[in-house]
């Protein structure tokens, strides 16, 4: 029996289709935003002017989905879920809503500490150590962030005056799985930090043909022998503002 991971082409047709359950909205905003932290999405959902438009629905419970006026444009944002299949679904959902365009931002895991510092980090392949992917696009090792998405991402943070590296990320299904042996196969690869989205989210961006952009900050490190949790459990709360306008800022660029 072949599973995703030995054919070599994604099998077609679906047999049913976000669309099926999702009915689109007339008003939806073209530029979504999303992110992983659900004390930056309560901190801009209780800003003046924001609203909320839609929810997403699951039997976890209900996300619901704002709407913010930034620079004269709507921008529709909500808490993706984390994990590949979870933050997918939400992605396949939105976009049957009416989104055109999407960036993700969130926290990961620093694999060379001494390259990434305090720098953001901007994705240009993900190592597909994952499942979900294989669903959206054909086998490989790694997948590749598009060129265009990755310049402007590049732009916005020169323009900003924010400091950032490019590199590789290793995207994982296992958080408690990242092996000392793995770590360091990875490291020895290129990846800087390890999460558990991007490629699947560059697979499922391609396939539904949505410009998307994805950055990253380093939350814990895992590039010495002891791991340190370091700001992890604030997510992302510290520099809440500093994300989400970069990420608003890449969706009217894009």
């Amino acid at each position: 029996m072949y599973t995703i991971f030995q054919r070599t082409e994604i099998s077609e047709p679906a047999l049913f289709h976000p669309s099926d359950i999702i009915q689109k909205m007339q008003d939806f905003p073209e530029i979504c935003v999303s992110t992983f932290s659900e004390n930056i999405i309560q901190k801009f959902s209780s800003l003046d002017g924001v609203e909320k438009i839609a929810e997403l629905y699951s039997a976890n419970g209900v996300l619901p989905i704002y709407k913010i006026r930034y620079k004269n444009t709507e921008i529709a944002f909500y808490r993706s879920m984390v994990g590949a299949p979870a933050c997918v679904s939400c992605f396949e959902e939105v976009v049957a809503m009416g989104a055109k365009k999407y960036v993700l931002f969130g926290s990961c895991g620093v694999l060379d500490d001494e390259k990434v510092k305090d720098h953001i980090i901007v994705p240009v392949s993900a190592i597909r150590d994952e499942g979900t992917s294989y669903h959206y696009q054909a086998p490989s090792a790694e997948i590749e962030a598009d060129t265009h998405s990755i310049e402007i991402v590049e732009n916005v943070l020169k323009n900003c005056g924010y400091s950032y590296i490019k590199g590789k990320t290793w995207t994982s299904d296992a958080i408690y799985r990242e092996t000392c042996t793995a770590i360091a196969e990875r490291k020895a690869e290129g990846c800087l930090c390890v999460e558990m989205e991007c490629a699947s989210m560059l697979a499922v961006s391609k396939y539904r043909q949505i410009p998307f952009i994805q950055f990253l900050y380093g939350a814990d490190d895992l590039s010495s022998d002891t791991w340190d949790i370091r700001d992890l459990h604030l997510h992302g709360l510290n520099h809440a503002e500093k994300y989400m306008l970069l990420a608003f800022e890449c969706g009217l660029a894009i």
